[in-house]
C-alpha cells in the first residue's frame, strides 16, 4: 500500500482572502477614524481627546483583528479529519480571550487621567459600526465556492452513463 505520488497539497479556505480584505479595510478605516476623531477629539477637549480618540480607534482595530486572526490561524487546519473541533476551540478561545482582555483594559483605562470618556466612547462605536460595515462589505463581494472539489481535467471518452466504449 505505498504510493509513488506526492501528496496533495492542502487547499487553502475559501474564506481566507474575505478576512484578509476585511483587515486590510479595517486597518485602512481605523487610521482614518484615528485621523478624524482625533482632530474631532482635539477639538473638544484638547490633548486628551485626542489621546481617546487614538485609544478607542485602537481598541477597536485591535479586537476586530483579533476576530480575523483566529479565523485565519483556524484554517490552516482545513482538510483536517479534526479541522471542525480545532476550528472552534481556537475562534472560541479567541472569543474568549477578547472578552476577558477587554474588560480588563476598560477596567485600567476606567480610571486613567489622560481618557476623556465621551470621546472614547464615540471613537469606539464608530470604529466598530464601521467595523462591521467592513465586514458585511467584504462578505458580500467576495465570490466565495460552496465547495472544494477539485474537477477532472480531462475524460478519457465521450460516453453516456451505463453505455459501453466503442473501439474505433
Amino acid at each position: 500500500m505505498t504510493s509513488n505520488e506526492a501528496p496533495a497539497p492542502k487547499a487553502a479556505a475559501t474564506s481566507n482572502p474575505v478576512f484578509r480584505r476585511a483587515l486590510i479595510w479595517g486597518a485602512i478605516a481605523t487610521a482614518v477614524i484615528a485621523v478624524v476623531g482625533g482632530a474631532i477629539g482635539y477639538a473638544v477637549a484638547g490633548s486628551n481627546g485626542l489621546f481617546s480618540a487614538l485609544a478607542g480607534a485602537a481598541l477597536a482595530f485591535v479586537f476586530m483583528g483579533l476576530t480575523a486572526g483566529t479565523i485565519l490561524l483556524a484554517n490552516r487546519w482545513t482538510g483536517d479529519q479534526l479541522f471542525a473541533p480545532i476550528f472552534f476551540a481556537v475562534v472560541l478561545g479567541g472569543w474568549l480571550l477578547k472578552l476577558v482582555l477587554f474588560i480588563i483594559v476598560l477596567i485600567v483605562l476606567r480610571g486613567a487621567p489622560w481618557i476623556q470618556p465621551q470621546v472614547f466612547f464615540f471613537a469606539v462605536v464608530a470604529s466598530v459600526v464601521t467595523s462591521l460595515a467592513i465586514d458585511a462589505i467584504a462578505m458580500i463581494r467576495t465570490r466565495a465556492p460552496y465547495v472544494d472539489v477539485a474537477l477532472p481535467t480531462e475524460v478519457a471518452e465521450d460516453t453516456a452513463p451505463g453505455e459501453k466504449p466503442t473501439a474505433d
